[in-house]
């Protein structure tokens, strides 16, 4: 059971990594987001942001209505650049 549900919609992956920064500083360490993203570069962009970032990307959630990814905040994460997520700080 996750802790937060995103809905991406249907926004960029870049667009939903910004928004989601925000929502894993809020969530804090431990807790575990489900990302809902139709963008279809979701499944290889957020597993490389989080590898990234030190998040650990869970995978595809089984059984979901639309496409859904988990991550699990890491508490020593790296930030990235507030406009470009792929960009460290």
């Amino acid at each position: 059971m996750p802790d937060l549900v995103v809905d991406g919609g249907d926004k960029l992956c870049v667009q939903l990594l910004i928004e989601l920064r925000a929502h894993v500083r809020a969530a804090g360490p431990g807790a575990v987001i489900h990302l809902i993203a139709a963008d279809p570069a979701a499944p290889v962009d957020l597993p490389a942001w989080c590898h990234l970032t030190g998040h650990t990307y869970l995978g595809p959630v089984e059984g979901a209505e639309r496409a859904t990814y988990a991550l699990r905040v890491a508490g020593a994460a790296k930030e990235t650049a507030d406009t470009r997520p792929w960009h460290p700080a």
